[in-house]
């Protein structure tokens, strides 16, 4: 880790260049979007992938004020982090608190369900009622991951401080002032073009960036090989190198994605801006081939569902059922 400081301090105009360029081609792609409908709605829902990309970069970045790593000081991280959430339907303070025991908690079998993909062993769903175990099957589908739960966590989930609501009036104010800050972002194309139009618009790319960023949160963690450990033998290092994933995207995909797929470098070393852990892999190639997956090896990931405690890695519910046969 000491290895790695040399990468940490931000550099303000290099952020504020990264977040220029994310903004404002999303700002006149969802004005062009809105003015496409005019010549059809497919036209405007052609643009919709590559807004959601740019909608998903401006998480990535305020992600990185979550950690500090954007701007030099605190308060700038936290101001521009809010001002983002307005655009991603994320109240920040909410997501940087629970983001935070994510990174604390990592791989840590007594410490699971805070900010991570649920996640049961192979003897904890044998001894679950038929009840627990058809809503984990459900969970864990697919069409329930990238679906329906990209579309609760964003629309429903975020609006109140879930998990928070007796932590303080902090998590609140930050909730209701994110919603009532994007009500009146979209209260302007609401004026000039109707609401319906603004829906339609909107809507899309919102959930194609949440998809998007369900599947990398997925895959960062969710792997055969991954790490989990109960205390005294869990250890932070070796759950940030070791349970995450280094998802090697095409250039076009890791710039959109804020070369998030390096992972293991981020959980090891979180403070590091986002724009510089490319430079991590290149001084340090031994990084690149740990837990290395590709966008098409990633989709096979989605079949795991269960920690399997004797062999230390994830598994199939078919591979679990035929271990009790």
């Amino acid at each position: 880790m000491r290895d790695l400081q040399v990468f940490r301090d931000p550099k303000p105009a290099r952020s504020l260049w990264e977040l220029g360029v994310t903004l404002i081609p999303f700002l006149g792609l969802f004005a062009a979007m809105i003015l496409a409908v005019d010549a059809g709605y497919l036209f405007a829902l052609a643009l919709t992938p590559l807004a959601g990309l740019f909608l998903l970069r401006l998480f990535i970045i305020q992600h990185d004020c979550g950690h500090g790593s954007f701007l030099p000081s605190r308060a700038g991280n936290d101001w521009f982090g809010r001002m983002l959430g307005v655009f991603t339907l994320t109240p920040y303070d909410c997501w940087s608190h629970s983001h935070a025991r994510h990174h604390a908690m990592t791989g840590n079998l007594d410490k699971r369900g805070f900010g991570d993909v649920d996640t049961l062993t192979v003897r904890e769903y044998s001894e679950g009622s038929w009840a627990k175990r058809l809503g984990y099957r459900v969970y864990r589908h697919p069409l329930t991951l990238l679906g329906l739960g990209p579309a609760y966590l964003f629309l429903l989930r975020h609006r109140l401080p879930v998990g928070l609501m007796k932590e303080g009036w902090k998590f609140w104010t930050s909730a209701m002032g994110t919603n009532l800050a994007t009500l009146a972002m979209l209260a302007v194309p609401v004026w000039l073009v109707g609401f319906s139009i603004t829906l339609a618009v909107f809507l899309p790319t919102l959930l194609f960036a949440a998809s998007m960023g369900v599947w990398l949160f997925y895959i960062q963690h969710q792997f055969p090989e991954a790490y989990w450990q109960s205390k005294p033998d869990w250890s932070f290092a070796e759950a940030a190198l070791m349970g995450s994933t280094h998802l090697d995207l095409p250039p076009v995909l890791r710039w959109f994605t804020g070369n998030i797929g390096i992972h293991h470098v981020h959980h090891l070393s979180s403070t590091i801006p986002f724009h510089r852990l490319s430079e991590v892999l290149k001084a340090h190639p031994a990084l690149r081939d740990l837990n290395r997956c590709t966008a098409w090896n990633s989709l096979s990931a989605f079949r795991l569902a269960l920690w399997d405690e004797r062999q230390q890695r994830m598994v199939t519910f078919a591979e679990a059922r035929a271990m009790t046969i």
